[in-house]
């Protein structure tokens, strides 16, 4: 099936969970097993794990932070509300739901997100060497802000001005 051909998470045509929820502290280990599951295809282009892996979600959880489609979790959304934009600080899907639109499906709601928070720029970063994901950002609008070393990472800073 070519991408134009896939279902909408949600549609008529489709199990697949149309909308993201917030997730619960019970879930906490699915989410870390499926972070490390869809990094790790990058494993061996870096020096040091991916920092999402690294990352203890515990608390982001409890403030409201982490969204997450199906049941079981087939995707991870962590939003970090700043003054003047909503930080993407990680989005991952599970390697087995790749290619049915949920990337697409938690960023759209990510912008959504931001606008009712009275936010109107998106923000994240990326390490350089994950070059699919500045592909994928860059197609759906963010440009390249910034480069910049930090902490072991060679990252990508990028933005998206949103309407209103």
């Amino acid at each position: 099936m070519t991408p134009a051909d896939q279902p909408e998470p949600g549609g008529p045509e489709s199990d697949l969970p149309a909308h993201p929820r917030l997730a619960s502290e019970a879930e906490l280990p699915a989410i870390r097993a499926l972070v490390v599951a869809a990094y790790s295809r990058y494993r061996d282009r870096m020096d040091n794990p991916p920092g999402p892996v690294l990352a203890d979600y515990t608390d982001a959880v409890k403030a409201g932070r982490v969204w997450v489609l199906g049941d079981p979790v087939m995707a991870v959304l962590v939003l970090d509300p700043e003054q003047d934009s909503m930080l993407v600080e990680n989005i991952a899907v599970s390697p087995t739901a790749q290619g049915n639109g949920f990337g697409r499906l938690l960023m759209e709601f990510a912008e959504q997100q931001a606008t009712a928070s009275g936010l109107h720029r998106m923000t994240l970063y990326t390490n350089e060497v994950m070059t699919e994901n500045l592909a994928i950002y860059a197609r759906l609008g963010y440009r390249e802000t910034a480069r910049r070393t930090e902490g072991g990472y060679s990252r990508v800073f990028m933005a998206k001005e949103l309407g209103g």
